[in-house]
């Protein structure tokens, strides 16, 4: 039962509805602006339920570009409007006001703007130290930013001063080297923070909220926990704000801002809880929460007095309702994988998606809210009961057909069954039997252990095929680096895919083995620590500069390596197998284009070899001229990540 997250708060002048927060986060769907895709990405979590949104950072000078910027022309006009669309969902807004410092480049190519001239961890460009003057002209900047905000309608500010932006860059040790007034003593690198909080509370009305978000940087010679809840001390010891964010990490520490499926819920409430627990200001608090039960837990305990729900509330924009309403089993589920949200963020196409639902960022074109009943229902045969087959089956079934979803093995969840079982990524499962319960749930009838062939499907019985039978591993030996000279031996029998790993029965794995991984993602690094955690001596060769390069930007690499840490894991980069004998695999550097260069020999009483896998088209190809209406999508379409497989079933069904 929930007690304390439904319940009221008041934050200054405003009444927020509930303590479920959605914290600030960069979506990029905006482009600089307030633009229609960004307002309707907020007003779907407003009809949703939600308490509070706190809009992404809005750059408050022409030296920090951003997401949104402040100086954009007729950015009011995009505000207004959002203001007015969010009005009658009760869903109040706050805007983060931010600068980036050295986390951002200028667009005019002028150097960043810094406490000190140490460079950016990501963009590596010399800042300039600020003068009193570029001090002062930033100060005006928040200032006058949230004077703006107010007029426009919103109902609050945060000023953003964690992450390593700006404001932390003066308040840390690690970041602020200056002799001046603004540097040294805890006071000194205090005094920025604090001139801005002071002109902000200037420029707003009486009793109009100004929050803070802060965040123990948990690095070496960084801002801990204690000097954290120093800072929130003198804030609310001077009367600067009415609430305080805490959250962790920085740019040396990204992978703790955003934790992956490895992190429990509520994995920040060991450096949150000593700071909210001493302030007498109203908290929030994040850490990858995913039901409303969580939170409720939290506040209850005294350990905050809101909850932060960025990603639950990405995947399912109504998780607030529907679990008010009794029905938490229907809220679909994040499974932090952050391959959607944050590496849809941070590589192609650089805005804001989401693994499990394929309406983020198009609320106004996709999602169940944009489905269209069927005028006429059709009789829709799926095969293949992974993903994308089960999400074209859900969203056939909501719009009213009668579908069934064949699969051939015993168990719905196609590759995520393998994947689930590597080393910390249960989580995934979470996703695959939410979509089971639905199509059930649904009325979909659902077939397993059901092979269908060519033969199997009678073209006068179904109106539609949807082909999902997915992809299999790819055992040629081929690759990328030099594809016309594949891997001699690859037909050992101890050479085994990712899935003989792990779906296979036991296997004699011996005492070594060699990973060869040709397609940068996350499975020969998930295969590497499955082996090494079972006491194998592990070496990775990969043709890539780095470990799985296309996992860089959902933060799942570092994790993983600090994971094996003490096991016997080596990397060999920028490398390709030659060769696999009983016992050993032989390598050379992928820049000798043929077999003359200098080779290694590693001990190997396993091989596994990780490639692109190859579609299953097959039945699709027989069915394509016999079939009406017959559509490919998921992995047998063309083997890709989860979020397009899941976009790809879900167009199929909303379009059948």
């Amino acid at each position: 039962m929930l007690t304390h997250i439904l319940k009221p708060i008041q934050l200054g002048t405003a009444q927020i509805k509930n303590r479920v927060v959605r914290t600030a986060h960069g979506s990029y769907l905006g482009r600089g602006i307030m633009g229609d895709d960004l307002i309707a990405y907020h007003a779907a979590r407003a009809r949703g339920g939600v308490g509070l949104s706190i809009i992404e950072i809005l750059a408050v000078h022409w030296s920090t570009p951003s997401t949104i910027n402040g100086f954009a022309p007729n950015i009011a006009d995009g505000y207004r409007k959002l203001v007015d669309t969010v009005a009658p969902t009760g869903m109040k807004l706050f805007q983060q006001l931010w600068h980036g410092g050295h986390n951002a480049l200028p667009a005019d190519g002028s150097p960043p703007w810094s406490a000190s001239d140490l460079p950016s961890p990501m963009f590596g460009q010399v800042p300039i130290p600020m003068t009193k003057a570029m001090i002062d002209e930033i100060v005006g900047a928040y200032a006058d930013m949230a004077r703006r905000c107010e007029a426009w309608g919103l109902d609050g500010v945060e000023v953003h001063a964690a992450h390593g932006y700006l404001i932390a860059q003066f308040l840390s040790p690690s970041t602020n080297f200056r002799d001046d007034d603004y540097g040294g003593s805890f006071e000194n690198r205090l005094r920025f923070l604090e001139e801005i909080l002071n002109a902000v509370r200037a420029s707003v009305s009486r009793g109009f909220p100004v929050g803070v978000r802060v965040a123990p940087e948990e690095i070496e010679g960084g801002i801990n926990v204690a000097e954290t809840l120093r800072i929130v001390q003198a804030l609310e010891d001077r009367g600067l704000v009415d609430y305080v964010n805490i959250s962790l990490g920085n740019y040396q520490n990204f992978a703790k801002i955003i934790g992956g499926m490895h992190e429990p819920a509520g994995y920040e409430l060991p450096t949150s809880t000593p700071i909210a627990r001493a302030t007498g200001l109203p908290t929030i608090v994040t850490g990858r929460f995913r039901t409303l039960e969580e939170g409720d837990q939290v506040i209850r305990s005294g350990e905050a007095s809101m909850v932060s729900y960025v990603r639950a509330l990405i995947a399912d924009p109504d998780l607030v309702n529907k679990t008010a309403a009794g029905h938490p089993e229907q809220v679909r589920p994040c499974i932090a994988c952050n391959q959607g949200c944050l590496g849809r963020v941070m590589e192609a196409p650089y805005h804001l998606g989401c693994a499990v639902n394929p309406g983020v960022g198009a609320e106004l074109r996709v999602g169940d809210d944009r489905l269209v009943p069927a005028v006429m229902p059709k009789r829709v045969l799926i095969v293949g009961g992974g993903p994308a087959g089960m999400e074209a089956a859900r969203v056939a079934a909501l719009r009213g057909h009668k579908v069934t979803l064949t699969e051939a093995t015993a168990d719905l969840g196609g590759t995520i069954i393998a994947a689930s079982r590597a080393p910390m990524r249960h989580g995934l499962r979470d996703f695959t039997t939410w979509l089971e319960e639905e199509v059930y749930r649904l009325g979909v009838e659902v077939r397993l252990s059901t092979y269908i062939e060519e033969g199997d499907v009678d073209a006068a019985e179904w109106d539609a095929v949807i082909v999902a039978t997915g992809a299999l591993p790819r055992m040629d030996g081929v690759q990328n680096s030099n594809p016309g000279a594949p891997i001699l031996g690859m037909e050992q029998s101890h050479v085994l895919s990712s899935n003989d790993l792990f779906l296979g029965g036991p296997h004699m794995l011996g005492s070594s083995a060699v990973v060869i991984d040709d397609s940068g993602h996350y499975e020969a690094l998930a295969c590497a620590e499955h082996l090494a955690g079972q006491g194998l001596a592990v070496a990775l060769v990969t043709r890539f500069t780095s470990l799985a390069p296309r996992m860089e930007s959902p933060q799942m690499v570092e994790p993983a390596l600090q994971r094996m840490t003490g096991t016997d894991f080596t990397a060999h980069l920028r490398s390709r197998a030659l060769r696999i004998d009983k016992n050993s695999v032989h390598i050379g550097p992928v820049y000798f284009r043929s077999n003359g260069g200098p080779t290694t020999v590693l001990p190997a009483d396993t091989v596994i070899f990780v490639s692109q896998n190859r579609s299953d088209r097959a039945l699709f190809t027989t069915l394509a001229g016999r079939c009406a209406d017959v559509r490919l999508v998921g992995d047998a379409n063309s083997p890709r990540q989860l979020p397009i497989a899941v976009q790809e079933g879900h167009l199929a069904g909303a379009s059948v």
